[in-house]
């Protein structure tokens, strides 16, 4: 395995990769790799010749009230995780090589970033089409693999490489949880026990949600209204948002449409923010 740090030795191994025929897929994270990560490289190593693990916290989507700094990162324990499960290149570019003084280009998409994270982050979605972009044309993979707890994320990167004529595919990796439902992110290890065992109500929400559904449930007020009703009975918690839409789309649904409607929860457990999906 190797590690790169600078973008033309990247951009230049990638097209001796694609010049040797060989199947590109990008992992792109932002460091402090778990379990989660794991089975997207899992996802990628299966489906492609060369696996590419990109690290870097991208300033760009933090708005003007949060702190990237603030961000966990474990570089050591990236570095062993990507060895362990067979990466061929762990890319670390730094902000001065990906974003150089005087940078003013930005990648925009106008509808599918509108809605949920894009509401509270107005300029996070053009920070991840932006360095999206970028990494697509440094590494340029065959396929991008992300995992389905940023399932806005990944239906934005499908809307932008589609729309831009990008030749690439978009793979969604189901997400990965710990025991007690939460999505698997070093940032959980971070919590107090008191917020870990008010966090835990983030999984049995969706899953109540589910399971209306599941009963014959499609009207889509009551779904949200039960899920954010259990959501308010922790004190920590504070609903950011609870939505039904689209799992493709992101468009708010009418009626929930089971297998491709989906319930979205964006919730803030004290000083934490978290996201949450499941398809109903």
């Amino acid at each position: 395995m190797q590690r790169i740090e600078s973008v033309n030795e990247m951009q230049s191994m990638a097209i001796g990769f694609r010049t040797k025929g060989r199947l590109i897929a990008l992992v792109p994270t932002q460091g402090a790799l778990h379990a989660g990560h794991e089975s997207l490289i899992t996802a990628a190593r299966d489906r492609a010749d060369t696996v590419v693990v990109s690290s870097f916290v991208n300033p760009l989507q933090y708005g003007p009230n949060e702190d990237p700094g603030r961000r966990p990162s474990n570089p050591e324990g990236d570095l062993e995780v990507c060895k362990k499960n067979k990466v061929d290149v762990l890319f670390t570019p730094t902000a001065e090589a990906m974003y150089p003084n005087g940078f003013s280009t930005y990648v925009t998409e106008e509808k599918l970033s509108q809605g949920l994270c894009g509401i509270s982050r107005p300029t996070h979605f053009r920070g991840f089409t932006t360095i999206l972009t970028k990494l697509c044309n440094i590494v340029r993979p065959d396929l991008v693999v992300f995992g389905q707890k940023n399932a806005q994320q990944a239906a934005v990167a499908r809307k932008m490489i589609e729309d831009l004529n990008f030749s690439m595919e978009v793979i969604v990796q189901p997400t990965v949880r710990r025991e007690d439902g939460l999505p698997c992110s070093l940032r959980n290890e971070t919590l107090s026990l008191g917020q870990k065992e008010e966090a835990f109500i983030i999984h049995q929400a969706l899953q109540e949600a589910k399971a209306l559904v599941d009963a014959g449930v499609r009207n889509v007020d009551r779904v949200v209204a039960e899920s954010t009703h259990i959501l308010g009975t922790k004190r920590r918690i504070r609903v950011i948002y609870a939505s039904v839409v689209d799992s493709e789309t992101m468009e708010t649904a009418k009626q929930i449409v089971p297998g491709r409607s989906m319930l979205a929860l964006a919730v803030w457990v004290d000083e934490h923010r978290f996201i949450d999906n499941i398809i109903l």
